[in-house]
């Protein structure tokens, strides 16, 4: 039989975590507008689907974000891929093309980019495609990663909008990234300066990615009557961006659960140790359950002993280090559990990809972006 690991795909879960989202972006528009005393448009969702979807893969996710408005990701191939699965939307290339060549896929597969840099603007000046290009022009607010400095990004946009003018591209929007809409900092410094550069230049806006769609929803809505849209990233896979608050708060779901059986008990004296290094001695007699999961899967092997996991069931926790391809597990609290018995490493029926993630001292979207290829990946729709 196969080794038993598998990762199972919840296409249920990603379409209620992308309906969460969409539910929080309305009510915000809806308290403005009331606040504001006239209609107020809704942002648009670019459901962002980079690294194989969170490693979730490209083909659920374009399944579980069907009613999105748009798709976010970094990789042509990825992209090309959503429109072989069927998806006919927009599609946004988030680090945007490297080389002239690239625009031949961008024409024919009709996909939106970011520009970052005056190299692209070079780049696309040269562009004669049988399509106009829709692009967004990054503005790097703070975060010092990519993007057009303050100074001379409204250069650079009037440069694109002659551009859009000549007959190279469709339309011409405007983005930013947020470095700290996760923590105490917020978004306000990056926002001031976003508004202040941007104020009066035409075209769709895109600045919110996970954390600030949630925490900070109200800055995504429409300004000057252009079009609006947040970049939802990790909370669509049931994931928090967020030290002091969980998934669930939100209502998400997680969308991979990755489960695995033990292989073998032991009975473990008092003194003696598990694992390598000798990083666990018991204190006691206890029964030591060997879980087929270890580095090679995509565990992270920093998570040490007291590492959330499931085992029929009933919540216990990790001993010792985590190995290639196997960890050990207190079987204290489940004395009824042998060989063949189910453990939930993560998801449905387990601790959180963020609890795990939390004891790893890491996050939990580092932990489902590092799914091993080896492990078998399971789609389902409930």
């Amino acid at each position: 039989m196969p080794r038993p690991i598998t990762a199972t795909i919840s296409v249920d879960a990603l379409t209620h975590n992308l309906e969460v989202v969409r539910k929080h972006v309305h009510q915000a528009a809806a308290s403005a507008a009331k606040t504001q005393g006239r209609p107020l448009a809704p942002p648009s969702i670019w459901a962002v689907i980079k690294a194989n979807a969170y490693g979730h893969g490209i083909e659920q996710a374009v399944r579980g974000f069907w009613q999105a408005q748009g798709l976010a990701l970094l990789d042509l191939n990825e992209a090309v891929r959503c429109r072989e699965a069927g998806w006919g939307g927009p599609i946004m290339l988030l680090e945007g093309f490297f080389e002239p060549a690239d625009l031949e896929v961008l024409d024919r597969y009709h996909l939106t980019t970011a520009v970052h840099h005056p190299d692209q603007l070079a780049i696309l000046a040269g562009n004669r495609g049988s399509r106009r290009l829709d692009i967004f022009m990054k503005l790097n607010t703070g975060m010092n990663r990519l993007g057009f400095a303050p100074d001379a990004y409204r250069a650079a946009y009037q440069q694109a909008l002659r551009l859009r003018d000549d007959g190279v591209l469709n339309s011409v929007g405007k983005m930013t990234h947020f470095a700290n809409a996760d923590g105490p900092q917020g978004v306000a410094d990056q926002m001031e300066v976003f508004d202040r550069i941007t104020d009066g230049l035409p075209g769709p806006v895109s600045v919110s990615n996970s954390a600030a769609t949630l925490r900070y929803p109200d800055i995504s809505l429409a300004r000057d009557d252009h079009a609006a849209w947040v970049r939802p990233g990790c909370c669509l896979y049931g994931i928090s961006p967020f030290h002091d608050a969980n998934a669930a708060s939100f209502g998400l779901r997680p969308a991979m659960t990755l489960a695995s059986r033990l292989i073998s008990v032991q009975e473990v004296k008092a003194g003696a140790a598990v694992g390598y290094g000798s990083a666990f001695i018991a204190d006691a007699p206890m029964r030591v359950g060997v879980v087929a999961c270890g580095y090679a899967d995509g565990y992270p092997r920093h998570a040490g002993t007291g590492t959330p996991v499931t085992v029929a069931g009933v919540r216990t926790r990790l001993l010792g280090r985590v190995s290639m391809d196997m960890l050990a597990v207190d079987l204290t609290p489940i004395p009824a559990a042998g060989v063949g018995a189910p453990v939930v490493l993560w998801g449905e029926g387990g601790p959180t990809v963020d609890e795990v993630a939390q004891a790893a001292e890491t996050i939990g979207y580092e932990l489902v972006c590092a799914l091993a290829p080896r492990v078998p990946v399971q789609g389902r729709d409930i």
